[in-house]
């Protein structure tokens, strides 16, 4: 079956084309079974290839579809490589991808643009498929790019409103900010190793670089800048809260299991980069501490329901971010998985109450629905759980405790980072919660317009038995240390290095885990159901610390007073420079001809007749005087 390997990108793509050639002639019926198929029929490629590479127990498969140019020097094909790590995106990609887009058939059932919203789907599938499977890092810049690209439209989907086209250009500029330090980098490899081929490159790596030489520590943090750009992590994060202006589908989508853990993919690949640039390495670690902690904060404080799961998204990734600097590969790989499943669910649960709710987005004029809409409050619970990381039931648990125990454990861990990682499951746990009950609990404080159908609940349902049950792919060693994930992965990454004598922290981590999760639970149950008075008066009493967390510590005023004015002020008075005046003069000239040859047209036959009698006169001249 591996040699199958080009249809799982292939299939999307033939999707999304179709979609767009014949969008206006089929019906919606038709575009939704295109849609969802596609995706369907590449996870099950998936399934059947993930299933015979396990078997044989290979540690990677190359496919080279076709040789796509050689300049210079640089051969570039469109080659294929799955390995472990990539066999783990495919899987979230495709079966994520494929409940999201049946999910997406019930949404978007009304939406004028219901074939054009398919045909964004399948093409951003597509290029996240390319991405993790890229043989080369030219092919991976092209999935990079793609998904940024599909990223533009479908959070600007609803174009005729003109935030949502604010939101899709803001997102695209400042992911365009990484993208061009992930750009520098490449040329620097490609400079220095001659080659842009993944493996030939984690090969040469070690043998030409000594650990912190100074150009693998450039082009490690040029990669940085990409990953920090695409995936949403310090200090370009704040165009995400904005990208929630998409549809909840695209928000599920692009927004937790794919696109902004693109950066993440990134350094796990390139995690032969990083051993040799340790200083680099801590870095992908602090930016991840100190972001969990600062989007957790502003999660606290949002009264909007998806923006506080995109300030959860944010906290998330930092986790991620966290576990890559401290060398704990597969934690973060682990993490991103359960991430996907949980996530996902949580953010079509929102959009089902969203949808249901007029498009009421405030959590605080919701409230009562967990009677009038049992699955989705269930199934939203499970998934709400799964991210406070509540103990024992859920998948986010493991995930998490693993990232807080090698936090504390790993040689390249610190207690500052165990510290902000506890800190951060404590405000996760909070502001969680306060969602749930906010929204879930109480009196109905608006009406429920109509209620979600079968097809909302089957992917609300499988996403919820993932986010319980994941979780018991890596269990930690005081429950047997059932690793089946930490051993797929460990042909591809690194096994953590542990302090001396630091096994025997785990009991306690797990502890001291499971009591921060169930106390923020606690929490934001006196605060939201037992005496909801006292987080009004602490709002009131901090009312400056919480403007700043609500604003997003105003990251965006910051990047207006120091980069967008003095952009504008520079442009302002250079509008006249030289360069201007060329082209000013260029359109000048053109407007001058234009209205002089249109008076040759008159209208009058006469002088037309005339006109092509004279240049025929001039041409026949001319034609004498040169054949003489």
């Amino acid at each position: 079956m591996t040699h199958f390997l080009w249809l799982i990108p292939t299939l999307p793509f033939l999707g999304a084309l179709i979609l767009v050639l014949m969008g206006s002639s089929l019906s919606r019926r038709t575009a939704a079974i295109i849609g969802c198929s596609t995706i369907g029929l590449a996870a099950l490629i998936t399934l059947l290839i993930g299933y015979e590479f396990l078997a044989a127990h290979t540690e990677a498969y190359r496919h080279v579809a076709w040789n796509w140019f050689a300049v210079s020097g640089l051969s570039v094909g469109f080659s294929f490589h799955l390995d472990a790590l990539s066999l783990v995106f495919l899987f979230v990609i495709t079966f994520v991808g494929f409940f999201i887009h049946l999910y997406s058939v019930a949404f978007m059932h009304d939406d004028t643009g219901f074939t054009r919203f398919f045909a964004y789907l399948n093409l951003f599938v597509c290029a996240m498929l390319i991405l993790v499977l890229a043989d080369n890092l030219v092919l991976l810049y092209l999935g990079w790019e793609g998904v940024g690209l599909c990223s533009y439209l479908l959070i600007g989907f609803w174009y005729d409103e003109e935030k949502n086209g604010y939101a899709a250009r803001k997102a695209f500029i400042m992911t365009r900010v990484g993208d061009t330090a992930l750009a520098i980098g490449l040329f620097m490899l490609f400079g220095v190793f001659h080659t842009l081929d993944i493996q030939e490159i984690l090969t040469q790596a070690p043998r030409l670089w000594s650990p912190g030489t100074q150009t693998a520590t450039i082009i490690a943090f040029l990669l940085l800048g990409g990953a920090v750009g695409k995936s949403a992590q310090l200090p370009l994060q704040s165009w995400l809260p904005d990208a929630m202006a998409g549809p909840s589908p695209v928000s599920a989508l692009i927004h937790a299991a794919t696109m902004v853990t693109a950066g993440v993919y990134l350094i796990a690949r390139m995690h032969g980069i990083y051993e040799l640039a340790p200083l680099a390495q801590l870095w992908v670690g602090i930016i991840g501490a100190v972001t969990l902690l600062m989007a957790g904060c502003s999660a606290l404080t949002q009264n909007d329901l998806k923006r506080v799961l995109a300030y959860s998204t944010i906290s998330q990734i930092g986790y991620m971010f966290l576990a890559l600097g401290i060398g704990a590969w597969s934690a973060a790989v682990f993490h991103f998985m359960i991430h996907a499943f949980f996530k996902a669910l949580l953010f079509l649960g929102a959009g089902t109450v969203i949808w249901a709710l007029h498009h009421e987005h405030d959590m605080f004029k919701m409230g009562g629905l967990r009677k009038r809409m049992p699955v989705v409050y269930w199934t939203f619970l499970i998934g709400a759980g799964s991210l406070a990381a509540i103990p024992l039931v859920t998948a986010g648990f493991y995930s998490k405790d693993q990232i807080l125990w090698l936090a504390w454990a790993s040689a390249k861990g610190s207690p500052l980072f165990f510290i902000a990682a506890l800190t951060g499951a404590f405000i996760t746990s909070v502001y969680t919660f306060r969602m749930v009950f906010v929204t879930f609990f109480g009196v109905e404080k608006t009406h429920t317009a109509h209620l979600p159908g079968k097809l909302m609940h089957v992917a609300l349902i499988v996403l919820a038995v993932l986010s319980l049950v994941g979780g018991f792919i890596e269990l930690p060693h005081t429950f047997g240390h059932v690793t089946l994930l930490s051993d797929l992965l460990h042909p591809v990454l690194p096994s953590t290095v542990l302090r001396a004598g630091a096994e025997s922290s785990e009991v306690l981590i797990q502890l001291i885990a499971a009591t921060v999760a169930l106390s923020g639970v606690l929490l934001a149950y006196i605060f939201y159901i037992v005496k909801p008075s006292l987080a009004d008066e602490i709002e009131s009493s901090c009312f400056e610390v919480h403007r700043l967390w609500y604003a997003g510590w105003r990251f965006d005023a910051l990047y207006d007073l120091v980069i967008v004015r003095p952009f504008v002020w520079v442009s302002t008075i250079n509008k006249r420079d030289i360069i201007d005046q060329f082209y000013t003069g260029l359109v000048s000239a053109t407007e001058y001809f234009g209205q002089t040859f249109s008076r040759t047209q008159t209208g009058v036959l006469r002088w037309y007749i005339m006109g092509i009698t004279a240049g025929a006169v001039i041409i026949l001249t001319l034609s004498l005087f040169i054949n003489r």
